[in-house]
């Protein structure tokens, strides 16, 4: 059936972070519709910019956003009117004060949303698919990533029905906990309808140190208590020596 459980959901808490830090308590469902929109305001006004994901931390009724992108120009325009006029636009529309912070990505080829993005892009200028897949493959794999798997579905080509073809190369281990694989997924809106694009990047291993007891061998352990001995004994027979020369004398 391929019910599969999201890369970064299955990792959080472990090697992976949540995107939005702040405890609402009761007021949770209305602080979660503001991101929501606060996302969805981000993704429309940062279109051509590359936005790979969007972090919001809260304090108060100060709300930190910091937004990742491989195109930091674009976002922020020209003497940073771009970015000033979007956080207007969020403040007006939660009413809270907005920060933003604008990070550069600088690799985007392991970031697997914008790969996703990029490959959809190419879908839509009516590129083969295939070519498409390939070349991305191509760009990750030399930046230094461990493996890389892309999955298209829809009417590829114009195909009167729709199917699912995807191209791996190097590992994908989605069952390994300490394996740090990022995921993303983009529509290519085509002549002949959606196509889907998945794509899922293997970067690294991450794995932490845990300080381990030290638990000394049976076998030292008993040398040792056999060279004690051994000591004790010549030191006793050396005491009596001196004792039997000192009665004679």
């Amino acid at each position: 059936m391929g019910q599969k459980v999201h890369p970064k959901g299955f990792r959080l808490g472990y090697i992976e972070d949540w995107n939005a830090k702040w405890f609402g308590g009761k007021r949770f469902p209305v602080l979660l519709a503001e991101d929501l929109k606060i996302r969805k305001l981000i993704k429309e006004k940062t279109r051509y910019g590359e936005v790979s994901k969007v972090k919001i931390e809260r304090a108060g009724d100060y709300v930190r956003m910091n937004i990742f992108t491989a195109r930091p120009g674009i976002v922020i325009g020209k003497k940073g009117q771009d970015v000033e006029n979007l956080r207007k636009n969020i403040e007006a529309l939660i009413s809270k004060k907005a920060f933003i912070n604008i990070i550069e990505i600088k690799a985007p080829e392991l970031e697997a949303q914008l790969v996703a993005g990029n490959v959809a892009f190419q879908l839509e200028k009516q590129i083969a698919y295939r070519r498409a897949m390939n070349r991305a493959i191509e760009r990750t794999m030399r930046r230094g990533a461990l493996g890389i798997k892309i999955c298209v579905a829809g009417r590829l080509s114009g195909a009167e029905i729709a199917r699912t073809e995807w191209l791996k190369e190097g590992r994908i281990p989605l069952q390994t906990m300490r394996a740090d694989i990022d995921y993303g997924f983009k529509e290519a809106f085509t002549t002949y309808g959606r196509i889907g694009v998945k794509v899922w990047i293997f970067k690294k291993e991450i794995i932490k140190k845990e300080s381990k007891k030290v638990i000394p061998d049976k076998k030292e352990e008993t040398s040792n208590i056999k060279d004690d001995n051994e000591a004790n004994a010549t030191a006793k027979l050396s005491e009596g020596e001196k004792d039997v020369g000192s009665e004679k004398s």
